[in-house]
């Protein structure tokens, strides 16, 4: 990679996040503990500066510790804490009625052996009994207590995202700041819709996730590897869909992980990208997506993955 990794603003907030972050989903636990400090470290210098590790907070989920190992493989890199951002998830099903996500967050942290969380991001809203005020509440008052900085939704629907902008608006408090949505070549009818445009403009930024499609959209036709949820039942669609989308990528003279990534990076919402990497060799081929951006050009890669956009008229871009 040849090109200065950029940085864009989060939301109306004050942190500035590298446009590109490092996941950690199935990654640090699969990996010598020596190679992942190597991987993160050349993130750091390579000038990735956010880093999600809260995808396994999830309440009821098996035990899992990737959060845990990425405190010793941070602390190992020898970065200071203000050397990157962290992101945590928070999930409604934990949620406390006396206590709000306090506990939860505590716990988080002290997984990650940190003091505060840059951003936490609320996982799938799959419960109608909390209410939208107290969660804005609740994240208000982690932020005045110096827990953390900002916050956002992961698959939100666009609906539930502006209610929470009007509370936030009208009780004084912070608002949302960044949507983590499914965003790909395949999957685009949620944040290329109306509903979100109107967010958007409202200052509101996303956060690309789920971008390769555990590895399909990376040219693989086969992964042991488990795969996030299929909105839309376009899975088999996507899969046979790898050999043109692996042409095209040739064609513009890239590996279909870079053509992946560099067009989410096209969405003038789009603060930051999320992405896994399990080696040194891996990450750097993946960050050269800035260049194929720059070469090719966000039109013309728009125009030319056009036919690979799988769930269109099949997804409510409304959301969840």
């Amino acid at each position: 990679m040849t090109t200065p990794i950029p940085r864009r603003r989060i939301g109306r907030s004050e942190l500035e996040t590298s446009i590109f972050a490092l996941g950690s989903w199935h990654i640090y636990d699969r990996m010598h503990f020596e190679d992942a400090v190597d991987l993160v470290r050349t993130a750091l210098d390579s000038g990735i500066t956010l880093f999600d590790v809260g995808v396994y907070g999830a309440p009821g989920m098996p035990p899992a510790f990737t959060d845990v190992l990425f405190s010793a493989i941070i602390r190992a890199t020898g970065a200071r804490r203000d050397d990157y951002l962290l992101s945590e998830k928070l999930w409604v099903e934990g949620w406390d009625d006396e206590a709000g996500f306090r506990p939860q967050l505590e716990r988080a942290l002290f997984r990650v052996g940190a003091e505060h969380a840059d951003l936490v991001v609320l996982g799938d809203l799959r419960r109608d009994d909390v209410a939208l005020r107290d969660i804005v509440l609740s994240l208000a008052e982690l932020r005045k207590a110096g827990m953390i900085r900002a916050w956002g939704v992961n698959n939100w629907s666009a609906s539930s995202v502006q209610s929470l902008l009007d509370i936030a608006a009208a009780e004084g408090a912070p608002a949302p700041e960044i949507a983590q949505l499914k965003y790909s070549v395949s999957r685009r009818a949620i944040p290329d819709g109306e509903p979100f445009a109107r967010l958007w403009e409202q200052g509101l930024s996303m956060q690309a996730s789920d971008v390769m499609e555990g590895g399909y959209l990376a040219g693989k036709v086969a992964t042991e590897r488990e795969v996030g949820r299929d909105p839309g039942g376009i899975r088999q669609r996507i899969i046979d869909d790898v050999p043109g989308f692996v042409g095209l990528a040739e064609d513009l003279g890239c590996t279909p992980a870079q053509l992946a990534i560099a067009f989410t990076l096209t969405h003038p919402a789009t603060a930051t990208t999320l992405f896994g990497a399990s080696s040194v060799g891996q990450l750097e081929a993946n960050l050269g997506s800035l260049d194929v951006l720059h070469r090719v050009g966000a039109e013309e890669i728009r125009a030319r993955v056009e036919p690979f956009w799988a769930d269109r008229g099949l997804v409510d871009p409304e959301g969840p």
